[in-house]
């Protein structure tokens, strides 16, 4: 058995994990990140070419939180000399959904949308149909997953410090209120904090040590179609009522991007079958398949359905569908991203760099034991 010592373990190589190993090298940290599958994998929730970043929701806190990670992304494109954030502008629209709350949200933020009429839409962006009256975000757009876990990870590195991939954890023991030990095949590490951000393995490697809420884990069917012809494309959320979704068939709404190099990304939220993380098949699920490329059909004029490469993924969902950012001692958590996470991962980051090194805490709605509503 070989031992090491450092002032933070980083449990998880994803984007969260990676931000926060970024982040705390940054303080001056000694830093050691251990993800246990190859760089560049696609079991977790962190690969591919495209996640939509946005300000649009209606919490002030996720606005916020956005607002942050906008910047730290320009932050980490300038020290890396990449590209991450591509700006498309994005649209909500759906003719039943009350798109007010949102747009009044952005609109306080210092963010403001735009309204539009479904055919001064369909003029801008004629690859989409629109359902009802359009709400334009023009600070949304495109991030590039894979690039950004490398552009992290390199910039952690080049701050000090170490990531070890291929390096599964297997038990993470808690000694004392600043002591803990991370345990990874032969080797053991012995730090003053540890960071748990595991994405679908989270309840498997913390839920006897914190009191984590239920975390669904699915494994999601998105899948990108082939464009016919050269248009733009926004960002877009199709927001479905529920005797909407009665009358199609569809499981939710649709959310979508354009995806250079593979084609229109398009998929409905949070509705794939439960799976456990270490028994997936990677298999494309035929119904909701099926149902998305009626969804192409109907509302997508600007791709082929027939045409398409499906796409596995994994939600990690709490309950309320809210992160959960805390530490308990000597551990902090960062889990249940919940399917809209990928656009804060910077933002988190120096959230898990807080609650490491000062503990000091996000808004409460992140905690490990909540507020009750309205409290």
């Amino acid at each position: 058995m070989t031992r090491h010592e450092a002032d933070v373990v980083v449990v998880g190589g994803g984007g969260m994990g990676s931000a926060a190993a970024w982040r705390l090298a940054g303080r001056g940290a000694d830093v050691v990140l251990l993800e246990r599958f190859e760089a560049g994998h696609v079991r977790g929730a962190s690969h591919g070419a495209s996640r939509i970043f946005r300000l649009s929701y209606a919490e002030p806190v996720y606005i916020r939180l956005a607002q942050e990670a906008g910047r730290s992304w320009r932050e980490l494109e300038a020290a890396a000399g990449v590209s991450l954030l591509t700006v498309t502008g994005g649209v909500d629209h759906g003719r039943t959904a009350d798109l007010r709350p949102l747009a009044e949200a952005v609109e306080a933020a210092g963010a403001p949308g735009e309204w539009l009429a479904p055919e001064e839409a369909a003029e801008r962006w004629p690859g989409l149909r629109y359902d009802g009256k359009v709400l334009f975000h023009p600070a949304s757009g495109r991030l590039h997953a894979d690039d950004a876990l490398s552009a992290l990870q390199a910039q952690a590195v080049r701050l000090g410090a170490v990531v070890r991939h291929e390096t599964p954890v297997t038990s993470i023991a808690v000694r004392g209120d600043d002591a803990v030990e991370v345990t990874a095949g032969e080797d053991v590490y012995r730090a003053k904090r540890v960071v748990v951000a595991a994405g679908a393995w989270a309840e498997k490697l913390l839920g006897g040590l914190l009191p984590l809420p239920p975390l669904r884990v699915t494994q999601e069917q998105p899948a990108y179609f082939a464009p016919l012809g050269e248009v733009a494309w926004p960002s877009f959320t199709h927001h479905l009522d529920d005797a909407s979704l009665k009358a199609t068939g569809f499981p939710s709404g649709v959310y979508g991007l354009g995806t250079p190099g593979e084609g229109v990304k398009a998929g409905f939220h949070g509705t794939g079958p439960v799976i456990d993380p270490d028994e997936r098949d990677f298999r494309p699920e035929p119904v909701q398949l099926r149902l998305l490329r009626e969804y192409a059909r109907a509302w997508l004029p600007g791709v082929d359905a027939d045409a398409f490469t499906p796409i596995s993924c994994t939600y990690t969902t709490t309950p309320t569908s809210d992160f959960v950012l805390d530490r308990v001692g000597p551990v902090v958590v960062a889990a249940g991203f919940s399917g809209h996470g990928f656009k804060f991962v910077p933002a988190v980051g120096r959230i898990l760099a807080d609650l490491a090194i000062t503990g000091e805490r996000p808004d409460a709605r992140f905690a490990l034991r909540r507020p009750p509503v309205g409290a």
